[in-house]
């Protein structure tokens, strides 16, 4: 296989990223990377930004966690920029982004090689508006930035900063709609977010709350950890939902397929956001979405045709809508399908050839 003059299999690229735990998006994004590339004969040399910490207890103390893997992650960049042809940066806002994906890209600037910074995260226009005089000048250092969607390339432009989009690779062979079986199944609603304030699950769980005066006997399964769990514990005790709410942790992958294939629609009810990886599993899965309309999402998905989107912070209005979904097999039956069709372009398959050819641009190009 050849692509744009250069072989993927004479190509060594520097990954460098989070893995799981936690299974985070951008964790699961970066493993899902590393294998398909190496699927492609790539070699791909890990550079991980959040090993273990030794001891064991710095990693519960924050700031001190950060300093101790600081030195080590600075070496560890050195050494494998000698190795590879490479940076492909997984980056995102904050801390995150000063701390490790800055140094990544001038290490890669000082030992000559390109780097791909691959930006996502739904806060990334207040990040780039306070921190531009720091953030910018290094993006524009960068061989190439990559953007999961069109939302976050319309964000990047007022700065001056190209994005190209390169959409997130969904694995359709681990998320696939369940064997639709003759008999009645529970209708269950699932949420598989961060228990954050960001990603407002409390406002899903009120709006379940009157899913299930309309529909008696439906449940709520709801994936994340987070430092809102305990809150979000108590407000499903206080409006009486105990027994019908779940609170699944955070699960792996497999789980999480297993998990959507349980499911009659996805609730995602963030308040700030881009591609959320969640939407796209749920479309593979043939799960039918209720989202508010925030950041990327609308570029993700069409209201009334692949899901159903909503006011941010409305929870009657994602209570009307997932009472739609699940009493109106037509609209469920037209969003399933639409959105099987929609994340297609998000296959491995669909996305390679935009990548392969966007690392060959980079080495080619002075």
């Amino acid at each position: 296989m050849k692509e744009s003059g250069v072989e993927a299999q004479n190509l060594r690229v520097g990954l460098i990223g989070p893995l799981p735990p936690p299974a985070g998006g951008m964790a699961n994004q970066t493993r899902q990377l590393k294998e398909l590339l190496e699927r492609e004969g790539v070699t791909v040399a890990l550079v991980q930004v959040n090993p273990p910490c030794r001891p064991a207890w710095i990693g519960r103390i924050r700031g001190l966690r950060a300093v101790f893997r600081l030195i080590p992650y600075l070496a560890a960049l050195w050494r494998c920029a000698g190795q590879v042809s490479l940076f492909h940066v997984m980056a995102n806002s904050g801390w995150a982004w000063h701390l490790f994906a800055a140094p990544a890209v001038w290490i890669a600037r000082l030992r000559g090689i390109p780097a791909v910074v691959n930006y996502r995260g739904g806060e990334a226009q207040g990040f780039l508006s306070r921190s531009r005089r720091w953030v910018v000048p290094t993006l524009l250092r960068a061989s190439a930035v990559i953007v999961p969607s069109g939302f976050l390339r319309d964000v990047f432009a007022p700065f001056g900063v190209h994005a190209r989009v390169v959409p997130n690779v969904v694995d359709l062979t681990r998320f696939r709609p369940a064997v639709l079986s003759g008999g009645q199944c529970i209708p269950r609603v699932v949420v598989a977010r961060n228990l954050e304030p960001i990603y407002d699950v409390a406002t899903a769980i009120r709006a379940f709350s009157s899913v299930r005066r309309a529909v008696p006997g439906v449940l709520m399964t709801i994936a994340g950890t987070g430092p809102e769990r305990r809150r979000l514990e108590m407000l499903a005790r206080q409006l009486g939902l105990a027994e019908a709410v779940t609170f699944a942790g955070r699960l792996d992958r497999d789980g999480m397929a297993e998990l959507y294939r349980s499911a009659s629609v996805m609730v995602n009810s963030s308040l700030v956001d881009n591609t959320p990886n969640s939407i796209l599993e749920a479309l593979a899965s043939g799960v039918p979405v209720v989202s508010t309309r925030v950041g990327g999402v609308p570029y993700l998905v069409a209201d009334e045709v692949t899901a159903l989107l909503v006011p941010p912070g409305d929870a009657e209005a994602m209570s009307v809508a997932v009472v739609r979904v699940l009493q109106d097999r037509v609209l469920t039956d037209s969003l399933r399908q639409a959105g099987l069709l929609e994340v297609r372009r998000y296959a491995w398959q669909s996305v390679r050839s935009d990548l392969l050819d966007l690392y060959a641009w980079t080495l080619e190009t002075p």
